[in-house]
């Protein structure tokens, strides 16, 4: 039976259904997961948009083609420890993203590629996409070609829940890196980066997330069955919970005294908190709502949530959260990478 899986992601919508698949295959197999991202290799000829945008904001363009890969596989991982599933992640720089895929499969000792396909007929008359179709016809690595698709409302109102804890869950990842790093060295984690810690939970999770649960998931739970109320009573004690917990979070990253005893203390608290909260979620609630919920509610939900989606779509709001999602998660990798 096949032990380690090889996942390529990119930025769409098939990649948080194809994530969510792959682990929770990988777990009832046993095996472990690399997760992979291909980054287009702009620089190489940096003509057209690449050269705009290279011209007039050499940040926007490294975070285009390294940062948004970060991101993405941080989340990927994340979906992977919530299930105790082992995993790793790879990137890599190239135009002919198929070929990546194949080199870091081989490299990784991968026995299985899982891959999504985009759904665009080939010329043999498979649905499937130009890289999916490039690799089933090069490689020596069996692979399974995941059964995707536009999703209905329910499942795309899910996979945006699960995609916000991801992110949640991918930030306190980089935290405990952060402050287990800097003990194992002997310093002091960086600060400011805490601080844009704390600002996300409260301002992501705390102040958007979870009010969008309370008011449309859990409510239209409770119209719809009473068999979860007690559940559901828990998670709205544990919403309100959350917020006392960072703003007691936030006065030990402000306090220049606080040791960092103390903070990983509290960090570890938290995040423990938090696992247990979004087991509850989705191992219980989500399902429910699966079970029990009509068309018109998750067209509700869904309208809620698909707010909160990409932010080229949404409003400036949305844009802030995602910069200060992606200035975390890159500023944590950096400092592993300089030390």
């Amino acid at each position: 039976m096949y032990r380690h899986l090889f996942v390529p992601i990119d930025g769409t919508d098939l990649s948080t259904q194809i994530v969510g698949q792959s682990v929770e295959f990988a777990r009832t197999l046993g095996a472990r997961i690399t997760f992979f991202h291909a980054v287009p290799d702009h620089a190489a000829s940096l003509h057209g948009e690449a050269q705009v945008v290279w011209t007039t904001s050499p940040n926007e363009f490294i975070y285009a083609f390294k940062g948004r890969a970060r991101e993405l596989l941080a989340k990927a991982e994340s979906a992977a420890r919530a299930l105790g599933v082992p995993c790793s992640a790879a990137s890599a720089v190239s135009d002919k993203p198929y070929e990546a895929i194949l080199q870091a499969a081989r490299e990784a000792g991968c026995d299985l590629i899982y891959m999504a396909s985009h759904g665009r007929r080939s010329n043999i008359g498979m649905m499937l996409g130009s890289q999916t179709l490039k690799v089933l016809m090069q490689t020596e690595i069996p692979v399974l070609v995941a059964a995707t698709g536009n999703p209905e409302a329910p499942a795309r109102a899910i996979g945006i829940i699960r995609d916000e804890h991801r992110s949640l869950a991918a930030v306190l990842h980089a935290w405990m890196h952060l402050i287990a790093k800097a003990r194992s060295d002997g310093t002091r984690p960086d600060r400011a980066l805490m601080r844009a810690i704390v600002r996300y939970i409260q301002e992501f999770p705390v102040a958007l997330h979870h009010p969008k649960e309370d008011d449309h998931l859990f409510r239209k739970l409770r119209e719809r069955t009473s068999s979860f109320d007690a559940e559901i009573d828990e998670l709205e004690r544990q919403h309100e919970r959350d917020k006392l917990l960072v703003v007691e979070l936030a006065a030990l990253v402000d306090n220049e005294h606080t040791d960092l005893a103390a903070i990983e203390s509290a960090v570890q608290r938290y995040t423990n908190f938090i696992w247990d909260h979004l087991g509850r979620e989705e191992g219980v609630i989500l399902p429910a709502a699966q079970k029990h919920l009509k068309a018109e509610d998750w067209a509700e939900i869904d309208a809620a949530f698909v707010l909160n989606r990409d932010p080229r779509f949404g409003s400036d709001t949305d844009m802030q959260y995602r910069r200060l999602f992606s200035r975390i998660v890159n500023l944590a990798a950096e400092t592993t990478e300089r030390t």
